[in-house]
């Protein structure tokens, strides 16, 4: 068993016996979360799970670290400038978008759905909030690989705020790929086969229902250890990588370049473009 399939059960046992439950949610919660009501079951944002296996390790360096340029860009090139982004989910609530375009945020994911069964009930706010405000967003779908093909999340998805379109100011929909919210394998009961299959049926059924190829948010760990090198996605996905520390780190297998790096979770999910402005423009023209 790996290091993180263990450290995952370990976690998910406290959780069950309620040892470490104050603990988890002192550290998960964001600070200016919605009311308690907005953390039902089915509900979970981008990194939760990756945050509560690897842990949070960012820092007031490392925040402005991420903001510098690192590694090489989608045309090869090493990096000369970034884009600052975040990402919601219904915790954030009614979002003061306002106040984040002050922060200097250029761009926005926004939760839309999970599994077959949620959506989220502030999309409409997060959504056209950002939007109007000035930001380049786009929409992010919580998969749960287990309950359903890929196919159907994929198509409820678009039907329910993940489509995208071509107005310079959408990016494409993301799929949220990460440790299992629901049970005590983080691969979902699923080998790697059957993984990279499953995000594979994601993947097409979206570019056939919206002509763009889905960015694919995850952490290298996760990755690694539940689709290995089953399936490669560099050619056709941007890669959203999660990691909450000072450089982005090693890159998940079949990637040579990351397009998002979401490089902390504190106060919210905060990211960094990997270009200047006009490649992030790109991306939405698709």
């Amino acid at each position: 068993m790996s290091t993180v399939r263990r450290m995952w059960r370990r976690i998910t046992a406290a959780v069950v016996t309620g040892s470490v439950g104050a603990l988890l949610l002192g550290t998960l919660t964001p600070a200016n979360a919605a009311p308690a009501d907005a953390f039902e079951i089915g509900n979970h944002e981008m990194g939760s799970q990756i945050a509560k296996v690897e842990g949070e390790l960012s820092t007031v360096a490392s925040k402005a670290k991420a903001l510098l340029p690192q590694g090489v860009t989608s045309d090869g090139v090493r990096a000369q400038a970034t884009v600052a982004g975040i990402d919601v989910a219904s915790h954030q609530g009614n979002v003061d978008w306002n106040h984040w375009w002050g922060q200097g945020k250029r761009f926005a994911y926004v939760k839309a759905t999970e599994a077959t069964s949620y959506t989220n009930p502030y999309f409409a706010q997060q959504y056209n909030g950002s939007y109007n405000v000035g930001m380049i967003r786009g929409a992010y779908h919580f998969a749960v690989p287990n309950s359903s093909s890929g196919r159907a999340q994929a198509n409820y998805f678009v039907d329910n705020g993940g489509g995208w379109s071509g107005d310079g100011k959408t990016l494409p929909g993301a799929l949220d790929m990460e440790y299992n919210p629901y049970g005590n394998d983080p691969c979902y009961g699923m080998n790697q086969a059957q993984m990279g299959a499953w995000i594979r049926d994601f993947h097409d059924t979206y570019h056939a229902r919206t002509g763009r190829w889905p960015v694919i948010y995850t952490s290298t760990s996760w990755w690694n250890m539940c689709v290995g090198s089953a399936q490669s996605f560099g050619d056709t996905v941007p890669l959203w990588v999660a990691r909450y520390a000072d450089s982005v780190g090693s890159l998940p297998n079949g990637w040579n370049y990351h397009t998002i790096w979401q490089y902390t979770s504190s106060p919210l999910d905060q990211n960094s473009f990997n270009g200047a402005y006009d490649r992030l423009q790109a991306l939405a023209n698709g």
